[in-house]
C-alpha cells in the first residue's frame, strides 16, 4: 500500500496552493505550518512572505483565506495577530486519515524515496576485555538508528569494530602458547550465557596472570614483544593463538548482547584487524597525494584549525615514526571498504563524544583524499557518559568501572519485582513474570539511554527506569498492555472507524498525535535522533492515558458506533507503540 498523506502534509499543501495564488510573483512559498494550541494547525509563512512583497500580512492572510480549498479537510480558519492562519482540521478528515493508516501494516509510514545504503559502526567492545557500563550507549543508540533507518527504506550494512589487534595480544598469545589450557571450556553444552560467562572468567585468569608474568619475569617480557612482531607478520601458529581469543571474546559478547536482546551476527563483526592489509596502502595513498606528510619520522596530517595548548598545530597521525600504524590508518582503511566496497552513501559512527577530535580529523582527512565526498557523507553521532545518582561517572563503591552484565542483571531483578506485585491481578504465570521481568528491566535500561538526546550524559537510576509513573519504558509498555486488557474485555464489539461521528476533545488529541507517527519516523531518522521517538511515544502513551479516562471505551458502555470507534483508536494506539517501541529495540508484553 502506498503511504498515507499525514492531515499535515494535506493542509500545508492546500494552503502554499493558495499563497501562491494569492501572489504569484513570489513563487512557491513555505507556509510554516507547525502544531498549535490555539487550533490543530498554525500557519505562519505568510509574514515572511508579505515582508517580501511589502504587502499588508493581515491583508495577505485574508486573501489566501478566501482562496483555501478547505476540501473536507478543513473545518475552520481564521486570520489571527499580525497575520498567522489558526487551522482547524474536521473530525471525519482525521479518522478517515487513521482509517487509512490502519488498513497499512507500515501504518502509512512512507519509505524514503531517496534511500541509499548506511554503514553504522557501534557496539565495539574490545577482544580479551569486559564490557562495561562504558559499552552500553554505542550498542543501545547504534541498534535502534539500525532499526529506523531500515524502516524508512535504507539499506543498513552493520559493521562492529571490535578492538582485536595490538601489543597486548603479544603477550597474551605468549602465556597461552606456554599454558596451553587457560581457555578450555568446561560449561554445559547449549547455555550460552554459562558459556559467555566462563569465556570471559577464562579471559580475566589469563590476561591477569599474563600481566603479572610480564611484569616480572623479564625473559617473558622478551619473548611476548618478540610474539607482537610474529603476529604482525602473519606467523601461522600466532595467528591461531590469536584467533582463539577473538573467538573466546565473541562467545562472551554474545552472551551480553544476548541479555541486551540484540542480535549481533559473525559477518557484521569486522574488527581492526580486518583493515590490516590496507594499512600500507592506505598510508601511500595519503603520502603521493600530499594530503599526508613526513614529520620527525611519522606520517601526519595537519590542519589550521585544531592547535595543541602550546599553539602548534595537532596533527592527525597516521604512521608512528617506527612503522607502527595508529587507529587513523585503520578508521581511514576503513573508510575506503565502507565507500568503495560496500558502495555506503552514508557512515554512522556511535562512538563517545570524547572522541569527537579524531573523528572530525579523521572525516576532514578522507575529504582531502576524496573518499569521502558530496555523494558520501560521514557523521559521529556522539553520545555522552553514563553517569551515577551522584552526577558523577557511573562506578561501582570500590571504584571500579561497574560491569554491563551486572548492571543488566540488577535490572531485571529489580523489574521483575515490580512485575510480580501486580502479577496476580492480571493473571500472569510465572513463566510469563520471569519473561516480562527481562522485557521490562531490559526494555527500562535501553528506554532511559534512548529518551534522552544521545549528546546529553545522563544519569542511571534504576529505581526510576523501573517506574510505572513518568518517562520510563514501563509507563509505555503498561499503556500497550492496558489496552490488549481493553481490546480483550471488548468482548463481541470490534474495533471500527466511523468518520461521521463527532470527536470527544481527547479523541481529537489522540488522533492527530497518530497522525503524525509517519512525520516523526522520517524526521528520527534524518536527524539520527532515536530520542525524538521515544518522546513521540512517551506523548502518546500520555495522550491516551486522558482519551480513556475520559471517555468511555468499555464501562459504561457508550453507544454502539462511538464504541467501535473508540476502540479504533485504542487498536491503532497499540499497534502504533508496539512499533515504536519495537524501532527502539524494547518489546512490548501483552499482559502487564
Amino acid at each position: 500500500m502506498a503511504s498515507v498523506p499525514s492531515l499535515a502534509s494535506s493542509v500545508e499543501q492546500r494552503v502554499a496552493d493558495a499563497l501562491v495564488s494569492a501572489l504569484p510573483e513570489a513563487g512557491a512559498a513555505d507556509p510554516l505550518l507547525r502544531r498549535s494550541d490555539r487550533a490543530d494547525f498554525q500557519a505562519n509563512g505568510i509574514l515572511a512572505l508579505a515582508k517580501k512583497a511589502k504587502a499588508n500580512p493581515r491583508e495577505l492572510a485574508a486573501t489566501v483565506l478566501d482562496g483555501l480549498d478547505k476540501g473536507g479537510v478543513i473545518k475552520e480558519v481564521e486570520v489571527s495577530g499580525p497575520g498567522f492562519l489558526n487551522i482547524t482540521v474536521s473530525d471525519e478528515a482525521i479518522i478517515k486519515t487513521l482509517a487509512a493508516r490502519a488498513a497499512d501494516d507500515r501504518l502509512g509510514v512512507p519509505l524514503n524515496a531517496s534511500a541509499g545504503t548506511t554503514v553504522i559502526d557501534y557496539a565495539q567492545p574490545n577482544v580479551a576485555k569486559e564490557m562495561h557500563v562504558g559499552h552500553l550507549r554505542s550498542a543501545v543508540i547504534g541498534a535502534a538508528m539500525v532499526e529506523i533507518l531500515e524502516f524508512t527504506g535504507e539499506t543498513v550494512i552493520r559493521r562492529h569494530h571490535i578492538g582485536d589487534w595490538g601489543t597486548q595480544f603479544g603477550m597474551l598469545i605468549q602465556y597461552l602458547l606456554e599454558h596451553p589450557h587457560e581457555l578450555d571450556h568446561k560449561a554445559a553444552e547449549g547455555d550460552p550465557q554459562a558459556s559467555g560467562e566462563e569465556a570471559m572468567s577464562n579471559l580475566n585468569r589469563l590476561y591477569k596472570a599474563s600481566r603479572a608474568l610480564f611484569d616480572s619475569d623479564e625473559e617473558f617480557k622478551t619473548r611476548a614483544r618478540a610474539r607482537v612482531v610474529d603476529l604482525q607478520a602473519g606467523d601461522p601458529e600466532t595467528l591461531a593463538l590469536w584467533q582463539r581469543f577473538v573467538d573466546e571474546s565473541k562467545i562472551y559478547f554474545y552472551s551480553v548482547f544476548n541479555k541486551l536482546d540484540m542480535d549481533i551476527q559473525d559477518p557484521d563483526v569486522v574488527g581492526e584487524s580486518g583493515y590490516n592489509d590496507m594499512l600500507v596502502e592506505t598510508c601511500k595513498l595519503l603520502e603521493e597525494s600530499g594530503v599526508a606528510v613526513r614529520s620527525n619520522g611519522a606520517l601526519c596530517v595537519f590542519f589550521d584549525e585544531y592547535k595543541g595548548p602550546d599553539g602548534n598545530p595537532t596533527p592527525l597521525i597516521v604512521q608512528k615514526s617506527d612503522g607502527g600504524f595508529g587507529y587513523a590508518a585503520t578508521d581511514l582503511s576503513a573508510i575506503r571498504n565502507r565507500v568503495s566496497d560496500l558502495s555506503a552513501t552514508s557512515l554512522i559512527y556511535v562512538v563517545d563524544a570524547r572522541q569527537s577530535l579524531h573523528f572530525k580529523m579523521v572525516f576532514e582527512t578522507a575529504r582531502r583524499a576524496g573518499w569521502l565526498n558530496e555523494d558520501v557523507k560521514a557523521v559521529q553521532l556522539a553520545f555522552g557518559t553514563v553517569l551515577g545518582k551522584d552526577g558523577k561517572p557511573f562506578k561501582t563503591r570500590e571504584g571500579e568501572t561497574v560491569r554491563l552484565v551486572d548492571l543488566l542483571d540488577e535490572a531485571v531483578e529489580r523489574a521483575t519485582a515490580v512485575v510480580r506485585e501486580k502479577a496476580e491481578k492480571v493473571g500472569l504465570t510465572e513463566a510469563e513474570i520471569v519473561e516480562n521481568g527481562q522485557y521490562v528491566g531490559i526494555g527500562a535500561v535501553k528506554y532511559a539511554d534512548l529518551s534522552t538526546s544521545a549528546a546529553r550524559d545522563y544519569k542511571f537510576d534504576l529505581d526510576q527506569m523501573v517506574s510505572l509513573n513518568g518517562d520510563t519504558s514501563v509507563y509505555l509498555q503498561y499503556a500497550y498492555a492496558r489496552i490488549r486488557s481493553i481490546l480483550r474485555k471488548a468482548g463481541e464489539r470490534r474495533p471500527a472507524a466511523h468518520p461521521e461521528l463527532e470527536l470527544a476533545p481527547a479523541e481529537r488529541a489522540l488522533g492527530l498525535h497518530l497522525d503524525g507517527f509517519g512525520a516523526l519516523i522520517g524526521e528520527a531518522a534524518a536527524e539520527y535522533a532515536p530520542h525524538k521517538l521515544a518522546a513521540y511515544l512517551y506523548q502518546l502513551s500520555s495522550l491516551f492515558t486522558t482519551f480513556y479516562d475520559q471517555c468511555p471505551v468499555i464501562k459504561p458502555e457508550p453507544e454502539l458506533m462511538v464504541g467501535e470507534n473508540r476502540l479504533f483508536l485504542c487498536d491503532l494506539t497499540a499497534r502504533t507503540l508496539s512499533k515504536g517501541m519495537s524501532l527502539l529495540g524494547i518489546r512490548t508484553p501483552e499482559k502487564l
